[in-house]
């Protein structure tokens, strides 16, 4: 009873890792293509606000994983212990972690590697290419063949494609 205890535990644990890594990529690939679109359209594409955009970006992934992660803590309404909230917070890593390659292209374009002008369009890109892989990887964990999950994939890359866009026209 114990062995089968423990094992549905780790499952559990498992796969509220699982969760917690798809839904921080998802939310940091959105989030970083919206935070480019809005900079980009309401400002100037030189390589000094290029290197701001990149703050920005950074700045702005880790409030929202603040938020979230603190979200998380109270929304449970239980009694915790004295190190609940940093684990919350821990939890938020992979929100930070996917919006790193798009801080690093605006920065990259701040530093003279490539054009300020335009970099915008490989960030979506990279971002778009991020979802489909999310999305692949997801079919894939729930044992969907590569076709179907290349589908799922790019439909996941679809709607990341559309949210970024209503949100860019949005703001």
């Amino acid at each position: 009873m114990a062995d089968s205890t423990a094992a549905r535990t780790a499952t559990s644990r498992h796969l509220e890792a699982r969760e917690i890594i798809l839904f921080g990529g998802v939310y940091g690939a959105v989030l970083a293509s919206s935070m480019v679109a809005a900079l980009t359209r309401y400002g100037h594409t030189s390589a000094d606000v290029r290197g701001y955009d990149a703050a920005w970006v950074l700045v702005t992934a880790c409030a929202s994983a603040l938020a979230h992660g603190y979200a998380h803590y109270i929304a449970e309404r239980a009694p915790h212990r004295r190190w609940d909230i940093l684990l919350a917070l821990r939890n938020e890593w992979p929100l930070v972690a996917v919006v790193l390659p798009t801080v690093l292209l605006l920065a990259g374009s701040r530093w003279g590697w490539w054009p300020a002008n335009g970099v915008e369009y490989a960030a979506f890109a990279l971002n778009i290419l991020i979802l489909f892989v999310l999305g692949l990887i997801t079919a894939r964990w729930s044992a969907r063949r590569w076709p179907a999950a290349l589908l799922v994939g790019l439909g996941d890359a679809l709607l990341g494609v559309i949210v970024v866009v209503a949100n860019a026209l949005i703001k």
